[in-house]
């Protein structure tokens, strides 16, 4: 398990924290993995600005393919490149890739484990006011059931860089999940990121207090989590907070330990409870170390228009409402 500084810097909670979205990750990471391997090559389906797929486009203007609005022909073409030895990413909103070439994902790619790197944007609630048909929210559902796909949910813009990087130089299929909104930029470039591996963000107890609980997140939640038991700690109801960036699979060795440290869960995501992640951690648990869970994301709903802030208050995804449905969850 990594656990660079298991308390964070005091810096992390301060209130000019850098925030960016995760997609610059995705634009400033395939850059980078275009420079050091030449088969790296970028498709996207008409939305290479907000993506930013357009900082590939300037860089390598031969290795870019704008494929239009076409997602199912997208996952084809990035299937035969792979074939033909090319590193492809695809790029599109996750609402549509993969939730409108799915098929595709799952026939030409996952099927014949292609290396492409399928890169699904603006998922969650906090995408705000383009609403519901835009807030993709049951894709780790979905590719986490495809065999031979790697699932990764980054917590941020640099981590997200990483995650892109890391992918160009792993075989296989492999989704990577970008929320849009604007979001604290808490890891650094000295911040460990494998794939397969997950981070120990927040480690208690101190000050002689009882370890109570054990945070799991995944995704653009990660510093919501993290504020969430900073929080509680300071009630002295102290926690472990387990980043999961790589859903599938799983880092089964750290989640095991966090579990039987604590002897209770809780799982937070941006996608619905049913499928996604805190099913994975339900279902690993369940077979080797049942503990009590309690799964908090999106609860069998579709999202709606606002802002991300109102959503995620209104799902019960920000600090207050994770902080009191664990208090809640303690005492049970």
């Amino acid at each position: 398990m990594i656990n660079p500084d298991a308390r964070m810097s005091a810096k992390v909670f301060a209130d000019d924290i850098e925030k960016a979205p995760m997609r610059d990750g995705f634009g400033s990471g395939a850059v980078e993995a275009g420079k050091a391997d030449s088969r790296v090559v970028v498709l996207c389906a008409d939305v290479s600005e907000s993506t930013r797929a357009e900082q590939f486009q300037k860089e390598f203007p031969d290795r870019f393919v704008e494929m239009g609005v076409a997602e199912q022909n997208m996952a084809g073409v990035a299937a035969g490149m792979a074939a033909a030895g090319k590193i492809p990413f695809i790029a599109s909103y996750a609402v549509f890739s993969p939730g409108r070439n799915y098929e595709h994902i799952r026939t030409t790619i996952a099927l014949n484990q292609m290396s492409v790197k399928i890169c699904g944007m603006h998922a969650g609630v906090s995408v705000g006011p383009d609403g519901a048909t835009h807030q993709m929210l049951e894709d780790i559902g979905m590719m986490r059931m495809l065999p031979n796909m790697t699932v990764i949910a980054p917590c941020d813009a640099e981590e997200a860089r990483k995650a892109i990087v890391a992918a160009a130089t792993t075989d296989g299929p492999i989704y990577i999940r970008f929320g849009r909104a604007v979001t604290p930029t808490f890891t650094t470039s000295e911040t460990p990121f494998e794939i397969g591996k997950a981070l120990l963000l927040w480690d208690s107890p101190v000050g002689g207090g009882t370890l109570k609980i054990a945070i799991l997140s995944t995704g653009s939640l990660g510093y919501t989590a993290l504020c969430a038991a900073r929080t509680l700690a300071e009630e002295g109801i102290e926690c472990v907070v387990l980043h999961v960036p790589t859903v599938k699979p799983l880092d089964t060795e750290a989640v095991l330990d966090v579990a039987k440290r604590a002897g209770r869960v809780v799982t937070i995501e941006e996608h619905q409870v049913a499928g996604g992640f805190g099913s994975a951690i339900t279902e690993f648990l369940s077979e080797q170390y049942p503990v009590p869970i309690h799964r908090l994301g999106i609860q069998d709903q579709f999202g709606q228009s606002g802002q991300p802030d109102e959503l995620l208050a209104h799902y019960g995804l920000d600090v207050l409402h994770i902080a009191d449905a664990i208090r809640a969850f303690i005492h049970i």
